[in-house]
């Protein structure tokens, strides 16, 4: 089994947790470094201050003069230093010879140390290796009223003591080492997790191979694919989804999609029929899960405009056979009323009942052929009328109806929309009473106009507009593309659909005659 690699958020971490560390310890090194130059430093400065403070006293000078200076100076220097915490201060003659001393025994030995420079009247500091050891000492003058150099005074501190003050301070220093590392690693290992749900765990190799087959998938898949994270525009769109929505380049948001898929369902969706002004599409929706975390979904969408036309046609031949076999149903019914009409010796009844019905379908055909001059809306409308009669439903074609032989609409669109009109207004129709639908087919020079009326209730404005979209059925099965199919029709040809119920409810198709030719 070969190993996987460690993924990108792994290697992030190890990364930055190996930079944190070399950059914080190197950091509390040279803070060490640091705190030791600035405790010789502060060290320095407190020596000065002391030797110069008590240089400056004008006892001193006078102490100096005296017989026992020791005895004037000694109880006060020691007091001093105990105050300052400094760990000698030595007064002295400018031959060397101490006045004072932490150690009583060197009193009255002379000085070890520079001090040249203090005898030219300078202040200075030394780091030198005297009787307490190593220590960082400063020597300055003493001058007396006349500005003559009467003594030195000497403070230090021993680089024991400066040693132990410094590692007293260690823990704090190291505290705030291992904390500051600790805090970045802890924001290291957030940002880690964080980089690791962003890419699903996986290694670089991995995302480059997944990046180069998500790539080669998504140009050659003949399927339309839209993929949404939290936000409201798509990470993700392929050029098949472009076309199929008619989408241009740039950012896609929902709101770009058409008005039916922006008010779908968040959850798992299968299925779903949607139109845009000329396709039918088939959608599918699933959600982007990781880990039980939702990350987004993804659309695909299939062309089914192709199917739905061959399907709409079969609609059509199955309308028509079903109108064929309630004529031969009817006209059988009619014939064996003739034949026992003869049978019983009743020739001239039934010769006038023969004749009668005969005039009366001949008239219905011959009105319909003289105004309707496309043979397929004239076919459709008297196979509705005798599928309407079977049903219970009384289907009228008004006097007024009138197409001629070049129409805005071919005779394929032309069945679809009266066809899918003439059967959702008899499924309405079928809630009243007395069931009835009228049917008007009329053109002009300027507009075609297909008006369905029925007994139904009719359609309040939400169903309307999510027939416009959708469909809208009164059949429980149906898929609900009737109303979808005309209006996607009337768009294409830049007409309206309204809706009114006054002496029934009525449907009203508008469709600009435009160019003929």
């Amino acid at each position: 089994m070969t190993k996987r690699s460690t993924s990108v958020a792994g290697q992030v971490l190890l990364l930055q947790l190996a930079v944190i560390a070399v950059v914080v310890f190197a950091g509390g090194v040279l803070t060490v470094l640091n705190e030791r130059s600035n405790s010789d430093e502060a060290t320095s400065r407190e020596v000065v201050a002391v030797a110069v403070s008590i240089a400056n006293e004008p006892s001193t000078p006078m102490a100096i003069a005296s017989d026992d200076p020791t005895a004037i100076l000694q109880p006060e220097t020691e007091r001093i230093r105990k105050i300052t915490g400094v760990d000698f201060i030595v007064v002295m003659a400018p031959d060397r010879t101490r006045f004072t001393h932490t150690t009583v025994d060197l009193i009255g030995k002379p000085f070890s140390g520079n001090i040249d420079d203090a005898l030219r009247g300078e202040t200075i500091t030394e780091t030198y290796v005297g009787s307490l050891g190593p220590s960082i000492r400063s020597v300055t003058p003493v001058t007396d009223t006349s500005g003559n150099i009467v003594g030195l005074v000497s403070a230090g501190v021993t680089r024991a003591k400066i040693s132990e003050q410094f590692v007293r301070g260690l823990p704090m220093i190291f505290a705030v080492v291992l904390s500051g590392f600790a805090v970045a690693a802890v924001g290291s290992i957030l940002l880690s997790r964080r980089l690791r749900r962003q890419t699903l765990g996986m290694a670089p190799a991995e995302l480059r191979t997944m990046y180069g087959h998500h790539d080669a998938v998504l140009h050659s898949i003949g399927e339309g694919l839209v993929v949404f994270g939290d936000g409201e525009s798509a990470e993700l769109v392929n050029d098949e989804a472009r076309r199929l929505l008619d989408l241009e380049d740039g950012p896609v948001t929902r709101a770009s999609l058409p008005e039916s898929m922006q008010s779908m369902d968040t959850g798992i969706v299968r299925g779903e029929l949607h139109l845009t002004d000329s396709r039918v599409l088939f959608v599918n929706q699933d959600p982007v899960m990781w880990e039980g975390t939702r990350l987004g979904q993804v659309l695909s969408i299939r062309d089914r405009t192709e199917l739905q036309n061959i399907m709409g046609e079969l609609d059509s031949v199955r309308s028509f056979a079903e109108s064929l076999r309630s004529q031969a149903h009817e006209s059988a019914n009619r014939l064996h009323t003739v034949i026992t009409m003869v049978e019983l010796g009743r020739s001239e009844e039934a010769v006038e009942f023969a004749t009668a019905d005969l005039e009366l379908s001949q008239h219905l055909i011959d009105r319909l052929m003289a105004s309707v001059q496309e043979p397929a809306l004239a076919a459709l409308l008297l196979g509705k009328m005798s599928q309407a009669a079977e049903q219970g439903v009384e289907l009228t074609v008004t006097e007024d109806t009138a197409l001629g032989p070049v129409g805005v609409l071919t005779p394929r669109e032309l069945v679809t929309v009266v066809g899918n009109l003439i059967d959702n207004a008899i499924d309405a129709s079928k809630e009243s009473e007395q069931p009835w639908v009228e049917v008007t087919v009329r053109d002009s020079d300027e507009v075609l106009i297909v008006r369905v009326a029925d007994s139904g209730p009719g359609m309040s404005p939400e169903k309307l507009r999510a027939a416009m979209t959708r469909g809208y059925s009164t059949k429980a099965d149906s898929r609900g593309l009737g109303l979808a199919l005309v209006t996607q029709i009337v768009n294409r040809h830049r007409g309206e659909m309204t809706s009114e119920v006054t002496y029934g409810s009525v449907l009203l198709a508008r469709i600009p005659a435009g160019d003929r030719s």
